[in-house]
């Protein structure tokens, strides 16, 4: 569910007990469209991430650690330069609408102390996060000019026009008489009703305050006592900030489906779970959605490559497969020519086709073969023997060329997996690394102005801790997949998908326990194009992983294993420990 009014405002009442008279110590822009700030607060730092991003606009504190950019973008410079050192004095919900409101005392360039305000304002596509001073935008991390919108413009130096105002009831001046007046003039069912009243609710929210007024799933409002229900809402409403207590609504998969700001009655209540604070909910809940969305925008241009490559390969593959049947009849040009060689004399002058013994054949029988009615049988011979040497060369070649196909299609395929696992830059980085290697795409040239780029720090592999404590080692793509394998240890267990792209897992140990050895197959299962599905995985000591000279990267032989069929989910690799 998107972030709505009612779930901001729980938030904003706890970032406002955790940050207020927080000093903002760093300012940084790890996205386009997020800012994260570090704040010292109550003897603590904090991070707090506030992101306008249309999918996964949000705002929370985070423990995640977020890749910055090389060089800081322009808006980040600013917030810097207007942020830096500040003290947060205020933070509020805007009219119980998806409107944040920091207010940061911080000094000009003279010295003196004057306000600034941060709105970050969660709308969807329209969301943004904007700088105010003295009712002026300083920047807005989305520009919207008057093309975009004629209605709102954010663009630096233009007067802060807030958000039109919803034709509906702010939660902080919610009434009985006036939500009685809003309900009479509407009909339907209660919560549709409930959503058209008052602002911030979202479908599920509305959903549950029309359970907690009724009892009832669905009720339409004709059949309600309107001065009543007006009273019990207005009462819930005024309860919110004492029934604060933070759920995850989870899926049947075990996966976390939703954040509640408090426990909803009209949700199952065996798949809902408490957390510790409405900020770790989010945090858990967005990190991964937002990180794989990005990061599939990030890699469309590099998938579009190697699909581009991939389609090329399989056509050259079919014309090799045709070159390789044709080229099967050679062996019939060879005999021709050795029974024309050998029994010549036997073919009448002028005959176009001539059925000589085939000595060759173990059953005696005779071959049939065609003439050039202007040469003699020995002419014949050698004209076979030109086209026995011409198939047998255009076989070699169309053999050599079906290998060197095969072994790109298999990088080719490879790196589209890894690409698919990718959760950095880094190991985005890796992908089109192996594609360099591998002679597919062009090594990347020099940065802005000719300056080089920063090498890529060295990505990681995923590090696991199974249930009797030992450490299990994924590598995420090819790259990573020669390190964790290479850095093994002989007498540690190494485990791979057969016969399909996926990562090398290693086990630090060389009997793992079962449920260790379990736990190590389901992630070896699930890290690979199978994704779990019933995947064969092989497994063996890595002492009998060998790594051809030349070979790309990520490609290994071995010996001495054992398959065993494994099938996993999304929620059982998500409920391991991470180290």
């Amino acid at each position: 569910m998107p972030m709505d009014g009612l779930t901001l405002g729980f938030m904003a009442r706890e970032l406002k007990e955790t940050l207020n008279g927080g000093k903002i110590e760093k300012v940084n822009q790890p996205e386009k469209d997020m800012l994260v700030l570090l704040i010292h607060a109550q003897g603590k730092n904090h991070k707090l991430l506030l992101s306008a991003a249309p999918s996964f606009a949000r705002a929370h504190l985070t423990n995640a650690s977020y890749q910055n950019p090389a060089d800081a973008p322009m808006f980040c410079m600013l917030m810097r330069k207007h942020l830096q050192a500040g003290r947060i004095t205020g933070l509020e919900q805007l009219g119980g609408d998806r409107v944040l409101k920091i207010t940061v005392e911080s000094k000009d360039e003279l010295g003196d102390t004057a306000p600034r305000e941060l709105y970050l304002e969660l709308m969807g596509r329209h969301s943004n996060l904007t700088l105010v001073k003295d009712g002026r935008i300083i920047d807005a991390i989305r520009h919207v000019s008057g093309d975009m919108s004629r209605v709102r413009q954010a663009l630096p130096g233009l007067p802060f026009v807030p958000p039109p105002a919803q034709d509906k009831i702010d939660p902080a001046e919610l009434t009985e008489e006036a939500l009685s007046d809003k309900l009479t003039a509407l009909a339907g069912p209660l919560d549709k009703a409930l959503a058209a009243s008052i602002r911030g609710l979202s479908p599920v929210a509305a959903r549950e305050i029309a359970f907690r007024a009724t009892g009832m799933h669905r009720t339409d409002l004709a059949d309600l006592n309107l001065a009543s229900l007006a009273q019990v809402v207005c009462a819930f409403f005024r309860r919110l900030p004492e029934i604060a207590k933070p759920t995850a609504q989870m899926g049947p998969d075990g996966l976390m489906a939703d954040v509640l700001p408090f426990p909803y009655l009209s949700l199952n209540p065996d798949l809902q779970k408490p957390c510790p604070t409405l900020s770790a909910a989010l945090d858990a809940f967005y990190f991964g959605r937002d990180r794989r969305d990005r990061m599939n925008q990030k890699s469309q241009s590099l998938k579009r490559l190697i699909k581009t490559h991939l389609e090329r390969d399989e056509k050259k593959l079919a014309l090799q497969e045709e070159e390789l049947t044709a080229s099967a009849k050679m062996e019939e040009y060879r005999i021709a020519g050795e029974l024309l060689t050998a029994q010549g004399y036997l073919v009448p002058r002028g005959a176009e086709t001539i059925e000589l013994p085939n000595f060759y054949d173990p059953q005696g029988g005779t071959m049939e073969i065609a003439l050039d009615v202007a040469l003699n049988p020995a002419q014949n011979a050698q004209k076979y023997f030109k086209r026995y040497r011409k198939a047998r060369v255009a076989q070699d070649l169309a053999k050599e060329q079906k290998e060197k196909t095969l072994k790109e299609m298999a990088l080719l395929e490879q790196a589209l997996f890894d690409l698919e696992e990718s959760e950095t830059e880094q190991d985005m980085a890796d992908v089109r690394k192996a594609l360099e290697d591998g002679g597919i795409v062009k090594p990347a040239g020099a940065g802005k102005g000719g300056k080089k780029k920063p090498k890529q720090p060295e990505s990681a592999p995923l590090r696991f801790e199974a249930p009797d404590g030992t450490e299990i080692i994924v590598g995420k793509n090819s790259a990573q997949n020669d390190r964790v394998t290479g850095s093994a240890r002989g007498n540690d267990t190494w485990l791979h998908a057969k016969d399909m792209p996926g990562s090398h897992v290693i086990v630090k140990a060389e009997h793992p326990a079962p449920d260790t050895l379990g736990m190590a197959l389901r992630l070896a299962a699930w890290y690979s194009r199978g994704k779990g599905a019933a995947v064969p995985v092989d497994y063996t000591l890595r002492k009998n992983v060998k790594k051809p000279g030349g070979s790309p990267a990520g490609f290994v032989i071995y010996t001495n294993q054992k398959t065993v069929m494994v099938s996993a989910t999304e929620g059982e690799i998500a409920a391991m420990k991470r180290l």
